[in-house]
């Protein structure tokens, strides 16, 4: 396993709860990092700018009291997601506020600045970057990243449509650092089989919007439980980048999703959800395919003790078939 020495042995999983805009918040972030796997949120969720110091000082002041309490147990480390598009003019200052509190994870979105690559490193902070293809990882790379997150077909939100068999071991061919892999990972045994195909870190985000802690609508998180991969709908419109959205809240929204029209990606507003009245995320929901087994919305806690006998399973259950 390629791991960055940020997360070697600090892990109870290998997984990496992705950033979810509007959904993710300190008490998610901190209930993931307390129950052993990384925690992480996009700086944008913390509005205004002002308020994403005061996030970073209670993230690491919660877990710095557990781990007193736990030594153990100690918590993960957690990231904090910046989005690199044009559209985002607090990217600069809201990097600035993450390298005063050094911010042991840097996941960038889109376009992959050698400006953060360093101001990351200057403290000892990591950047990972996700990409859909070759070609955005190789840029990617270029830049001196130390992780690429490969987001697969099935995935939530912006995905891209690959197959995790043929990404992963196309990029594993040239590049050496930490591959996290993203699509329908939802469960212990999903985990198992991203690690099996050579990736280091699951990157799980849908599983998590269907949990106490997240900054859900409940009807959102109820829509998830009700809903299995049939009512996913892969489209632009929204932000001008093709995601993996709910048909039932398109049709709640007074939209069709079975006749969706694209959108021109050089005109839209990431940070606001997309330039239409109907937004992505605060009224579009978006999810990955791997929805069929959320059958409840449980703690954060309960969730990854689930998760990890799921895992142990899995592994148990391929000694046994390679062994027969």
């Amino acid at each position: 396993m390629a791991l960055v020495s940020n997360l070697d042995g600090k892990l109870r999983l290998p997984v990496v709860g992705a950033p979810l805009f509007i959904v993710s918040g300190p008490e998610l972030v901190i209930a993931q990092c307390k129950a052993g796997i990384v925690g992480s949120f996009p700086a944008l969720n913390a509005r205004p700018q002002s308020m994403l110091g005061d996030w970073l000082s209670r993230i690491k002041d919660e877990l710095s009291k557990h781990d007193e309490k736990n030594p153990n147990s100690p918590s993960a480390p957690f990231a904090v997601n910046q989005i690199c598009h044009a559209s985002n003019d607090r990217l600069m200052e809201d990097m600035q506020t993450c390298v005063e509190h050094e911010v042991p994870i840097i996941i960038t979105s889109l376009r992959p600045p050698l400006e953060i690559v360093e101001a990351a490193h200057s403290y000892g902070g990591v950047v990972f970057h996700d990409v859909i293809n070759v070609k955005h990882a190789k840029k990617a790379a270029e830049q001196g990243v130390d992780g690429l997150i490969l987001v697969c077909a099935g995935a939530g939100g912006h995905a891209g449509s690959l197959s995790p068999f043929s990404l992963v071991r196309e990029i594993k061919e040239w590049f050496d650092g930490t591959i996290l892999l993203s699509g329908s990972i939802s469960d212990g045994h999903s985990i198992a089989g991203a690690l099996a195909m050579g990736a280091d870190l699951a990157y799980i985000g849908t599983r998590f919007i269907a949990t106490e802690e997240a900054n859900a609508d409940q009807r959102y998180k109820d829509m998830l439980i009700e809903s299995t991969a049939d009512d996913i709908v892969y489209s632009s419109l929204f932000t001008g980048v093709n995601g993996n959205y709910l048909k039932p809240s398109i049709a709640k929204a007074g939209l069709d999703p079975d006749n969706l029209p694209s959108a021109d990606k050089s005109k839209m507003n990431f940070g606001s959800g997309g330039n239409m009245k109907q937004k992505a995320w605060k009224d579009i929901w978006g999810s990955g395919q791997g929805i069929g087994g959320i059958k409840d919305a449980p703690s954060v806690g309960s969730l990854i003790s689930k998760i990890e006998k799921e895992y142990n399973q899995a592994f148990d259950e391929m000694i046994q078939k390679n062994n027969s």
